[in-house]
């Protein structure tokens, strides 16, 4: 949906409004598309092992952080 409706020549425009049958852009892409949007969507759609859950957290802008793990005394 995002390449059908929302590319334009330049990158990627945000919809005024999402209940018309033809997209009315803005001709803004927002600043965090490049940064969230796309990153989710390479989290969302790549391999399992590309970063282990049990290492790493995300922010929530998708920033992976390590996972310190506690040790025994």
């Amino acid at each position: 949906s995002l390449d059908t409706y929302c590319r334009i020549e330049s990158g990627f425009s945000g919809i005024r409004d999402v209940y018309t049958t033809s997209p009315n852009h803005d001709n803004v892409q927002q600043s965090f598309f490049m940064s969230e949007t796309l990153k989710y969507l390479y989290l969302l759609f790549s391999e399992d092992d590309l970063l282990s859950l049990e290492d790493w957290v995300f922010n929530t802008e998708a920033h992976p952080l390590p996972i310190n793990k506690l040790k025994s005394i």
